[in-house]
């Protein structure tokens, strides 16, 4: 007679045990304010009753990107993680502090994402790395880190991994963001620390800091649910999978502004354009003098500034290369079809 299956041992966290088959909400204490006021990171865990990888999903690591918050909020409820095998942690919000305070940064002035490891006795971001990347990071196979650019910049859906890594090109076109960038590993940065302790982790950057975006919204809980489904997490039902390969793009540049003034975009995120297209005209207020911004190479337009008000300098598009124009303009235009014809976003599902 063959035996019966061993049951999963519990999941612990925070001195919370959660029992498999079952989710919670674990309150993990990172510090006090000012005024005594306790500051915690909240975790949910979903913790399958068979077993399967341990994957976290994170967001606002800097306190203004809310959208990540946002696609967090809608994974929770999908039908899909109703029969999780595995672990997914969950963390909609890692700096409470800047989230309150609608800020990048912490109280500090400090950058999370440029803290870890970080330290239990060091600053205060110094604690809340080490929190964040002990109790969550190091106990998963894989996570996936939700961004979105800062305060009066958007940024067009991408994921953003580090050259020379197969196993993460690959989830990344699993994903299916309009975009894979790939970019170094930065000192200080989540994916840096968590690389040095083995965990690999999919960066994915969308939308505006303080503005929630929908079609940034949608893809990034497309992508994570596609992973996943591809780690063999969650069903495949409802889960439509990319029809278009990305677009992968090897480099990128910030093209700033030539001069002060009012900056009139003729071109927007997600658009292709060649060597030399007109992009901008920065003017000054009296329409005296006008200088346009011009693309020095064939590419994509992946980030942009909303303020229509620059200073010498800023940065203005931040412009991916691309091999072939219109493989890039089959590419957005199919993910872009896709986006809105997706079965899985049906009204009653996202409000």
């Amino acid at each position: 007679m063959p035996a019966a299956p061993t049951r999963r041992p519990t999941f612990e966290l925070g001195g919370t045990a959660i029992a498999p088959g079952t989710r919670a909400t674990i309150d993990l204490p990172v510090s006090h304010l000012s005024d005594h006021t306790p500051v915690s990171m909240s975790v949910h865990v979903i913790h399958g009753r068979r077993d399967g990888p341990t994957i976290f999903v994170s967001a606002g690591i800097h306190g203004d990107e809310v959208i990540g918050v946002e696609i967090v909020r809608r994974l929770l409820r999908a039908p899909a993680l109703k029969s999780v095998k595995g672990t997914l942690i969950v963390v909609p919000i890692v700096n409470a502090f800047g989230f309150m305070n609608h800020s990048r940064y912490l109280p500090d002035r400090r950058d999370l994402n440029r803290s870890f490891p970080g330290s239990a006795g060091g600053s205060l971001a110094a604690r809340l790395a080490h929190l964040f990347l002990s109790q969550v990071v190091a106990r998963c196979d894989l996570g996936i880190d939700l961004h979105s650019a800062a305060i009066h910049r958007t940024n067009l859906p991408q994921i953003r991994i580090a050259p020379d890594n197969p196993a993460m090109l690959d989830l990344a076109h699993v994903f299916g963001a309009p975009v894979i960038l790939q970019s170094p590993l930065r000192d200080g940065s989540l994916r840096g620390a968590a690389k040095a302790i083995g965990r690999d982790v999919l960066l994915y950057e969308a939308g505006e800091g303080l503005r929630f975006d929908e079609y940034s919204v949608r893809a990034g809980m497309a992508g994570i649910l596609r992973v996943l489904r591809y780690r063999g997490m969650v069903g495949g039902r409802g889960i439509a999978a990319a029809q278009t390969r990305p677009q992968i793009c090897t480099s990128s540049k910030w093209l700033r502004a030539p001069t002060g003034g009012l900056l009139r975009a003729f071109r927007g995120d997600g658009d292709v354009v060649e060597t030399g297209a007109v992009l901008a005209a920065v003017s000054d207020p009296f329409g005296e003098h006008e200088t346009e911004i011009t693309a020095p190479f064939d590419g994509i337009i992946v980030g942009r500034a909303v303020m229509p008000v620059v200073n010498e300098g800023d940065a203005v598009f931040h412009l991916a290369r691309v091999a072939s124009v219109a493989r890039a303009e089959t590419v957005m235009d199919d993910l872009t079809t896709q986006m809105a014809d997706d079965p899985l976003f049906d009204e009653d599902e996202i409000i």
